[in-house]
């Protein structure tokens, strides 16, 4: 096994999925292998599960683990804290899992392309998981930088 990696379950819930990407597993994985070399974090191992799913389940997991009763594009669970992450050295780690609205993705792809909001939504939920976040201006602008960053590699 390589010393560096990152692995990726996808769980595709909602076969609406399928219409768009014909095999998300295998476009998830391919997406992953470009953006691995841009992975700043050396000498890991990692791995993370993506659920495609739907407005129904998002309001769910949104009101049940935030306590928010409304439809999100994207959820992102962290295994981790961000300082946890950086003691873990020559271990398989599991970041977490990211949750993904089909509804939203498709909504917001009528102005550009899905497999581009899908990506977007995707990064973004890899890079909470990764400890980004965006609660304050400087951290949202940190964040965004990087997001765009890994939507050129890819």
């Amino acid at each position: 096994m390589n010393s560096k990696m990152i692995n990726a379950d996808v769980v595709v819930e909602n076969k609406l999925w399928n219409k768009k990407i014909k095999s998300p597993s295998k476009y998830i994985k391919k997406k992953i292998k470009k953006i691995f070399k841009f992975n700043s974090i050396k000498r890991r191992r990692f791995s993370l599960t993506i659920l495609l799913t739907d407005n129904s389940k998002m309001k769910y997991l949104n009101k049940k683990f935030r306590n928010k009763n409304k439809i999100t594009d994207v959820l992102s669970f962290p295994n981790l804290e961000p300082a946890d992450l950086k003691k873990k050295i020559n271990t398989e780690i599991y970041l977490g899992d990211i949750a993904l609205s089909y509804e939203i993705i498709n909504r917001k792809s009528k102005d550009s392309n899905f497999n581009l909001e899908f990506d977007k939504m995707w990064i973004h939920g890899y890079l909470h998981l990764l400890g980004y976040n965006h609660k304050k201006f400087k951290d949202y602008k940190i964040m965004k930088r990087t997001e765009n960053k890994i939507l050129k590699i890819l």
